[in-house]
């Protein structure tokens, strides 16, 4: 469940919004949060769905979900549905229907004519390579194309072909006639159509030409009433470019959108490009989009990762114009602060060693319940039964313990979770001298109480062999071996391929024992195992005949001291 406090620290542009409502320059605010649907949704995404939705929830406002769709050619539907899917995981809701650009190329296309019956648009026949020798650099000006006078008669006429499929793609485009000179590179004379045979998921094979996005964000914002227009900071020199199409093209809408910038989120030990995200899908570093190593959101709830973890992890990254350079360990910290209070509790045990329990005793050994979480009695109780033979994890017994161990050894005693205090006596081996069997006394009477005379101080996890339910767990790392993979050179100063540095151990799967209840619970159920971290049923492969749980973080970040 949602609630203001989760979007309240202020920042710049709740600054704004505030400012904008007392002087009365906007009556409430409107929002939008516009993604291309070429490929899925990522963490940096997240944190602009929480600014913008969660602003529009603070302030009681709208917030629009719009497709930034003139890119036919790396777009589908899958993309589509798969943004739709995410927002509403994160628990959101947008304004009226989904929108796409798309809805509005009719309009663009009347404006764009527009501006050329103004004289503020040419067609120009410079191939792409000619457009950037005649662009200039950041240090000198550009050059005017020598199409750039001819008449509006001829433009009209040229753009309407275009249009009707007269030209081949690529031959000409139509440009915006600002001025070649600017000091920003943006305002020499943008391309806002270029021509392009491509099926288009919307609008089929309606248009051969497509608007560039420059020329169709701003007019879609103010279609659609938007207030505030929130970008990221390299947009921050496109702003000229988006006040100028506004002010010389007819008012759509009464309120006028302005556009404001945010640094965008940079996740130590992660990607956030869809082109290198896509690489690791099409190239098979990874299953796919929802691969639970990936920072997409898909691929972080199926990890078992929650919407309120995601959302306090945005709040904490927070909004401003520095560098948002963050740390793994605050996504997965947060990630960890919020199922420690909304997970229940279960033992598995991931590296099992067999124990033989030699005094067990139908009639005397008992089995004693336990709550599903120390701190919310309304999760309820579960009864945990002790059997002759139980499983404990393997590295809770050792033969030369270290000092201070307080775990099970030769000879010492350790409390079972839950249950009695046993001791062992013997160490079975094979042949090969692998411990294959521990065989330990139970002291009978300390269930539920201290033991008379003694301090026992360790406490172990364990299942009964005899009730357990057999799992299969994927335990998953970090995909990256170093903190900015897309950011190291080579002794030549290139970059280095990014996959040069995926994590070889980021994956693995083993068979382990869990309490009973572990083999009848639906997919994406979230629990923490007892001592070793929280866990999730896989979103896709989970059976409740066949369990199959990922581990969604550890209990404390281990990744600082490796």
């Amino acid at each position: 469940m949602m609630n203001k406090d989760q979007f309240a620290d202020n920042h710049f542009i709740r600054t704004i919004i505030e400012d904008d409502l007392q002087s009365g320059k906007h009556q409430a605010i409107h929002t939008r949060f516009p993604p291309e649907p070429n490929g899925y949704l990522h963490i940096g995404h997240a944190k602009s769905i929480c600014l913008n939705f969660g602003l529009a929830y603070v302030y009681d406002g709208l917030c629009n979900l719009r497709f930034d769709d003139t890119n036919p050619e790396k777009e589908n539907q899958e993309y589509v549905d798969s943004i739709k899917e995410d927002v509403h995981w994160l628990g959101f809701e947008w304004a009226g229907e989904p929108r796409y650009a798309s809805d509005y190329f009719d309009q663009l296309f009347d404006y764009a004519v527009g501006l050329i019956k103004d004289g503020k648009a040419y067609v120009d026949d410079l191939t792409a390579e000619e457009m950037r020798e005649y662009r200039g650099t950041l240090t000198e000006p550009g050059k005017n194309s020598p199409y750039r006078d001819r008449s509006i008669e001829e433009n009209l006429d040229l753009f309407y072909k275009m249009r009707d499929g007269a030209f081949p793609d690529g031959s000409k485009t139509l440009r915006l006639k600002i001025d070649m000179a600017s000091g920003n590179v943006n305002m020499r004379d943008p391309v806002i159509y270029r021509i392009r045979r491509a099926h288009h998921h919307n609008t089929g094979d309606k248009w051969c030409i497509y608007p560039m996005y420059d020329y169709t964000h701003c007019i879609s914002d103010a279609i659609e009433g938007i207030t505030h227009s929130l970008c990221t900071l390299e947009f921050e020199a496109h702003r000229p470019l988006y006040d100028w199409v506004l002010d010389n093209i007819p008012a759509p809408h009464p309120t006028r959108p302005r556009q404001y910038e945010f640094s965008r989120l940079e996740l130590l030990y992660s990607i956030t490009s869809k082109r290198k995200l896509n690489q690791l899908v099409s190239e098979g570093h990874v299953s796919g989009w929802d691969d639970p190593r990936m920072p997409t959101i898909s691929g972080m709830r199926r990890r078992g990762y929650t919407p309120e973890g995601l959302r306090l992890f945005a709040k904490r990254a927070g909004i401003s114009k520095s560098e948002n350079v963050v740390d793994m360990s605050v996504l997965e910290g947060a990630v960890r602060e919020e199922l420690e209070n909304s997970a229940p509790r279960l033992m598995a045990v991931l590296n099992p060693i067999k124990v033989t329990l030699t005094n067990f005793s139908d009639g005397l050994t008992q089995s004693r319940s336990a709550p599903f979480h120390p701190h919310h009695e309304e999760m309820g109780e579960r009864e945990v039964p002790i059997a002759p033979t139980i499983y404990i994890e393997a590295d809770d017994f050792s033969e030369n313990p270290p000092t201070g161990w307080q775990r099970l050894t030769l000879g010492g005693e350790v409390r079972l979770r839950y249950s009695y205090v046993i001791k062992c006596d013997e160490v079975v081996k094979d042949g090969n001298g692998n411990i294959v069997e521990l065989k330990c006394s139970i002291d009978h009477d300390t269930l539920g109480k201290k033991p008379e005379g003694r301090k026992v101080k360790g406490v172990i996890h364990w299942v009964s062999a005899e009730h357990a339910a057999e799992i299969k767990v994927r335990l998953y790392d970090r995909l990256f071996t170093v903190e900015r993979p897309d950011a190291v050179r080579g002794e030549d100063g290139a970059y280095l391929p990014f996959t040069d540095f995926l994590n070889p151990e980021s994956a693995k799967e083993i068979t382990a024992y869990a309490e009973a209840a572990a083999g009848n619970l639906p997919p994406e159920s979230r629990w923490q195992f007892e001592r070793l971290g929280y866990f999730v049923t896989d979103r896709r492969d989970h059976k409740p005949d066949a369990p199959v749980f990922n581990r969604t973080v550890g209990l404390k970040d281990t990744w600082q001291a490796k």
